[in-house]
């Protein structure tokens, strides 16, 4: 006969687990697990089985573990996940890559009906259509001003309604409605709040960046930076480029309104002394220009000019001739 673990032992074999895992994983997971069941944590587990591990408990019992193995081991970033457990939650240690965990832990979802005195997590609408009740069940659309018609001897609702509302509670009339029409609204699964990773934490949004949103950011940052350095006139290695263009241009402004004159400088002057030259650089482009076009026009015209094939009609004599 297997002999049961008392409380005791069973805090400090719970106590024993969270620090060899808090030892052996860096990556965790900080989930909310309201109304989920064991069988569906069971498959969740099972999903997860290779590189990362599941891990409930009492938020007390998970806070005291994490503070007394931060002070064992001088690891004073184990602190940043007691603020993180509150609620129902548990934590998924993983070695795996957390987005690709995240997205496996969302499959695992399961529909369930709505229950008296529920929140409900989503606007609920019930669509139009033949309901497949008969019309003695008309007292339920009726109690929640719902616009039903008979048909064919059983009730249709005529145009969509929204039964129930995003964190409104569910009354016992809705719920009664919803499970004779067979309608399970809310999904439950374990939702990600958190990530820890080495002592930094962040939200789960973070997850979800790609390689080209961090660099749209950072061009973003580096703008910015360039910006705020030229309004200031503080060099920056952002801003470098442009306080170098515009440096020259002062310095060319300065040599155009002056005899200070340097070998740049001297085509500038050389344009403004005399603008037709703008005309004669700008030709070998206009030319280049030119040719092409006319180039394309005499392609064109001699398509145009191809005669084409005979018919017999030209020929003098039709097909049945």
């Amino acid at each position: 006969m297997v002999n049961k673990l008392s409380k005791a032992d069973k805090k400090i074999a719970y106590d024993a687990k969270l620090c060899q895992l808090l030892d052996d994983y860096s990556q965790i997971l900080i989930v909310a697990a309201d109304n989920v069941g064991s069988t569906q944590l069971q498959n969740i587990r099972h999903g997860l089985r290779g590189d990362s591990v599941v891990l409930m408990g009492k938020n007390t019992m998970m806070k005291r573990s994490v503070r007394i193995h931060s002070e064992k081991t001088g690891n004073k970033a184990f602190l940043n996940l007691i603020p993180l457990l509150q609620g129902n939650v548990g934590l998924i240690f993983t070695k795996g890559d957390l987005k690709e965990v995240s997205e496996e832990v969302a499959k695992y979802k399961v529909g369930a009906p709505a229950r008296v005195g529920l929140v409900a997590p989503i606007d609920v609408v019930v669509p139009p259509g033949n309901t497949g009740l008969d019309p003695s069940q008309t007292s339920f659309f009726q109690v929640l001003n719902i616009p039903t018609k008979i048909n064919k001897g059983t009730v249709e609702i005529i145009t969509p309604v929204e039964l129930i509302k995003k964190g409104e509670k569910v009354g016992s009339s809705e719920a009664a409605l919803l499970a004779k029409l067979g309608i399970r609204p809310f999904s439950y699964g374990l939702v990600v709040l958190s990530a820890y990773d080495n002592g930094s934490v962040f939200s789960p949004e973070v997850l979800d960046l790609t390689e080209d949103d961090l660099v749209e950011k950072f061009a973003a940052g580096v703008s910015m930076i360039a910006s705020l350095s030229l309004a200031t006139s503080y060099p920056t290695l952002a801003a470098a480029p442009h306080m170098f263009v515009n440096a020259y241009k002062n310095v060319l402004a300065v040599a155009v309104a002056t005899a200070y004159s340097y070998p740049e400088a001297e085509k500038v002057k050389e344009f403004l002394e005399d603008p037709s030259k703008f005309a004669f650089a700008a030709a070998p482009v206009t030319a280049a220009a030119a040719s092409s076009g006319a180039s394309a026009a005499a392609k064109e015209e001699e398509k145009k000019e191809e005669p084409a094939e005979e018919s017999d009609d030209d020929m003098g004599f039709g097909l049945f001739d």
